[in-house]
């Protein structure tokens, strides 16, 4: 596998990024929308896209499968054909769908078709799930500009939406939260195991090999 490059053109997360994070005074409301995408660990897509400016909110689920509500258990140990992902609502007065598909593809490594980082397992794969012509027609183009960036096949299928199902509530906001949850390094908030996890998991380390200074979240 030839090197990896760390130095790429970055006009273009310059202009998303300037448009998303930053606050503005002449941003105007439009409509409530949704698109549900797969990037392995579900506590982290929340995290970063949280963030993000005309977010509105991010849900961690499982969806792509055929078990009516599965359970968290029931879909890491396989054969639910769902995946971890996020319903991500936005107002599409302040960002657009094609900017967070953008940002989506530059949070994960869309050339991993095996899991995200250390997490394994078809469950842990990327996907983005659309319900229509509009999203399916800004779903490819983001990845056809992704793989452009990279000079790499990108894998990250673009699937038909199926039923959505909402994780269990403490997988929600896990990333902020303050119960205490027993780890290898004792019983420590869940905002602190998730730090750690993030960490340990290599999803930073990776992202910032694999996109640069294109990579949007690196940290969060």
């Amino acid at each position: 596998m030839r090197p990896l490059r760390r130095t790429r053109p970055i006009a273009l997360t310059l202009a998303i990024l300037a448009g998303v994070f930053l606050q503005s005074s002449n941003a105007s409301a439009g409509e409530t929308r949704e698109i549900v995408v797969a990037g392995g660990c579900f506590w982290c897509v929340e995290a970063d896209f949280e963030r993000v400016r005309g977010v509105k909110e991010a849900v961690s689920g499982y969806t792509g499968g055929t078990v009516a509500n599965p359970t968290y258990k029931e879909v890491t140990r396989g054969g639910t054909g769902h995946f971890e992902a996020v319903k991500i609502t936005y107002d599409s007065g302040t960002i657009n769908r094609t900017q967070l598909y953008d940002l989506f593809f530059r949070s994960i490594d869309p050339t991993d078709a095996g899991g995200q980082f250390c997490d394994r397992g078809q469950s842990y794969a990327t996907a983005i799930f659309v319900s229509n012509s509009a999203e399916r027609a800004a779903a490819e183009k983001a990845k056809a500009s992704a793989q452009a960036a990279l000079g790499r096949k990108i894998v990250t299928p673009i699937l038909d939406a199926k039923a959505f199902y909402d994780a269990e509530d403490y997988h929600q906001d896990y990333y902020k939260g303050t119960n205490r949850v027993l780890t290898r390094f004792g019983a420590i908030p869940q905002k602190e195991a998730y730090k750690r996890y993030r960490k340990g998991c290599g999803r930073d380390a990776r992202i910032e090999q694999l996109w640069g200074s294109e990579a949007p979240f690196i940290g969060n």
